[in-house]
């Protein structure tokens, strides 16, 4: 553990905090942090930054409620730079999204993996940007019945797929299915941490039900 005299702040008297999220290691947003702020940021649990443009504190989640509860804080190696890991009660951008860090400079076509929450973020941009073409802009310009109507027919896919015993098909409709889930998602707000969190809870009781069974 090292004591903030360790840190080197810049001439202005800053230091760079990389704020990213504890549970899926997703970088959140890149703020600033003087000696004031990242004192208060340890004393509160939650994150403080000093804001350049207004040139004054900053408490994350003050107006809107988005807190970000600080897990750790580490320095790298040249102590002149920060991480905080974070569980955040809201989206960390100002536009609404889970992340700043939506939009792509450059992406490899060849390296790179597929996740869900990698989609849940492209379908963020979708229903920020609406690019025309889109088929998911087309189903959040026709909205939430429209959205409903297709998870419906997307789950009696499936589950004619898996009667039919055709697992590559079963798998073809779960995908389809989870795709037009997660856009439900996004149209309503619903992080998917907040299906894990769910989730995690019937873990929980099915955990206690089955060592009830077992007595």
């Amino acid at each position: 553990m090292i004591e903030i005299d360790q840190l080197k702040f810049d001439e202005k008297g800053l230091i760079p905090a990389v704020v990213t999220d504890y549970y899926t290691k997703k970088v959140l947003t890149l703020a600033y942090m003087n000696r004031q702020s990242l004192e208060i940021s340890i004393k509160e649990g939650k994150t403080c930054f000093w804001s350049r443009s207004r040139n004054k504190l900053w408490r994350k989640g003050e107006t809107s409620g988005n807190y970000q509860h600080i897990v750790c804080i580490k320095a790298d190696c040249d102590r002149d730079a920060l991480t905080v890991e974070v569980v955040k009660d809201g989206p960390a951008c100002h536009l609404g999204t889970d992340s700043c860090f939506n939009d792509y400079v450059y992406k490899s076509d060849n390296l790179g993996e597929f996740s869900l929450n990698g989609l849940y973020d492209l379908l963020q941009g979708r229903k920020r940007d609406m690019p025309q073409g889109s088929y998911t802009t087309y189903l959040f310009e026709q909205g939430i019945d429209k959205i409903l109507k297709k998870v419906g027919e997307e789950c009696t896919e499936v589950v004619i797929a898996g009667k039919g015993g055709d697992k590559a098909e079963t798998i073809f409709e779960i995908a389809d299915l989870t795709y037009h889930l997660m856009v439900l998602m996004v149209e309503m707000g619903i992080q998917p941490k907040d299906v894990a969190d769910e989730l995690c809870k019937r873990h929980i009781i099915d955990h206690k039900v089955k060592q009830q069974k077992m007595k």
